[in-house]
């Protein structure tokens, strides 16, 4: 099985990049069994909403993981609670809308996506540790599960991506929007990645104009958020798992500059 996820869509530029890149990388690496992407930003910057959601399927993601902006849009909760191509953090409180694990299938291969979130330098929500723990005993998985970590810390990433060694096929980091380079089969045979990087414009600081980012550092005013445009790349990384036994033995990151 080879998947395809894609750091985190930010805004227009970034759905510019997914657009022109995806095509690219399908032929570049032949027959992608699933594409999945991060696009909690993908709607100028914070959240979603339906259009771009459509816009991003129709590019040809099969399903999006998500993080803490995935609430900026109240308009798209509907939305995230009925849709199964869209799922937030599994360990945000019962009561959110929407669901943590997605199931996807395609010519007979079957993958679970699980999202988890992050609570170091994050908002207060449920342990992702045991919440991971209970959806992998009490879930009928399929043999390979892909996990999407939207977490601050890369010591969180780390320690989570350890714990679940040999128990997910593969376990990337996502949220800080810069891409790692660490990549790794760990012992248990579970591909890992502290963080995936970002698609959209790199040009400012992690995916936002420096005129609005740099004034905020230099005098804690509030200012406003805009979506770079500069620099368009698309981050990812390629994951084959051996598709009887649920291992990875294979990992590749991403970076693709938009011509």
């Amino acid at each position: 099985m080879k998947i395809l996820f894609i750091g985190d869509i930010v805004g227009s530029p970034g759905r510019k990049a997914l657009a022109e890149v995806l095509p690219r990388l399908r032929k570049e690496w032949g027959p992608l069994d699933f594409v999945l992407a991060n696009g909690e930003n993908a709607a100028a910057g914070f959240g979603l909403t339906d259009r771009v959601f459509s816009e991003i399927l129709d590019a040809g993601v099969d399903c999006l993981t998500s993080g803490n902006h995935v609430w900026d849009k109240r308009d798209f909760l509907e939305t995230l609670a009925a849709e199964k191509r869209i799922i937030r953090p599994a360990n945000y409180p019962p009561g959110c809308p929407g669901q943590g694990v997605a199931f996807l299938e395609r010519s007979g291969k079957k993958l679970a996506v699980l999202n988890l979130q992050g609570r170091v330098f994050m908002p207060t929500i449920d342990c992702p540790f045991r919440i991971a723990d209970s959806i992998l005993q009490d879930l009928d998985l399929p043999t390979c599960v892909f996990v999407d970590f939207h977490a601050e810390a890369t010591s969180e990433k780390k320690a989570l991506g350890l714990y679940l060694d040999g128990r997910v096929s593969a376990l990337v980091g996502t949220h800080t929007h810069v891409q790692t380079a660490d990549e790794s089969i760990l012992p248990g045979g579970t591909a890992y990645l502290t963080d995936c990087g970002m698609t959209g414009g790199h040009g400012g600081v992690i995916g936002m104009r420096k005129e609005g980012v740099l004034p905020r550092f230099l005098t804690a005013m509030p200012t406003k958020f805009e979506v770079c445009e500069e620099a368009l790349r698309l981050n990812a990384v390629i994951v084959e798992i051996d598709d009887e036994t649920g291992k990875a033995f294979d990992i590749r990151r991403l970076d693709v500059p938009v011509h």
